[in-house]
């Protein structure tokens, strides 16, 4: 298998050189630079059309208001979220309450149940 560099000869000077090879794909190789100019100038089209409309629409509306409006709303809205979280944490707090009410006094009615019922006799166990 030939490797890259085996084209690559020093001159000698008594000894007449080969003729040199045409590299096959340099046509692709042409191909292949203008593709990426022609890639290169699209992008360079597509950010300057971005750039001039950025400049119509700042143009146009006053960016500052926009952007303190944003956080305004912003602020309010994890105002509001904070806000609801904080609420559903206290109904949560209450429904364990009641359930702690609920569990004490069943608990309660149980062993008022056994102190007032009559005492069981016990089996004596079987030996």
């Amino acid at each position: 298998m030939p490797s890259r560099f085996d084209s690559l000869q020093l001159p000698r000077p008594g000894i007449p050189s080969e003729p040199r090879r045409r590299r096959p794909g340099g046509r692709r190789r042409l191909l292949a630079r203008w593709r990426q100019a022609g890639v290169g100038l699209v992008l360079l089209a597509g950010a300057c059309g971005l750039l001039a409309l950025l400049l119509l629409i700042t143009s146009r509306l006053d960016a500052l208001l926009l952007l303190s409006s944003a956080i305004v709303n912003l602020i309010r809205g994890l105002q509001q979220l904070g806000l609801a979280l904080v609420q559903l944490l206290l109904m949560l707090f209450v429904v364990l309450l009641a359930l702690l009410a609920l569990l004490l006094l069943a608990g309660g009615v149980v062993r008022l149940l056994r102190a007032v019922s009559p005492a069981r006799p016990s089996r004596p166990a079987d030996p």
